[in-house]
């Protein structure tokens, strides 16, 4: 029986939490739908340029669940951008830390 995951430390919810390309309805598109974790390791580590061990720190996790969490973030944003699809950002395992 595999164990329940750890609540991750999140210090940013971005303001926007849906992006889609211009000029195609939502109600035509595709959503895919990136977890407020998986946004926070984008931010940490693509935008803030952290190493992944002060990420992983700051997140309250492993360095390997960190690296699994932000190939699963950039697979979908590329997803997203890539095939045309909307990204709706929500939900996930998280505790917003001010």
């Amino acid at each position: 029986m595999a164990r329940k995951p750890k609540c991750r430390r999140v210090g940013h919810i971005p303001r926007a939490d849906y992006f889609k390309p211009a000029g195609i309805p939502a109600v035509d598109l595709e959503e895919v739908i990136l977890k407020i974790e998986e946004a926070e390791a984008l931010r940490l580590k693509d935008l803030l340029g952290l190493e992944q061990v002060e990420c992983a720190q700051l997140m309250g996790i492993s360095r390997t669940t960190f690296q699994r969490i932000l190939v699963d973030a950039r697979q979908k944003v590329a997803d997203a951008i890539i095939n045309g699809k909307a990204l709706m950002i929500q939900g996930g395992n998280y505790h917003y830390n001010k």
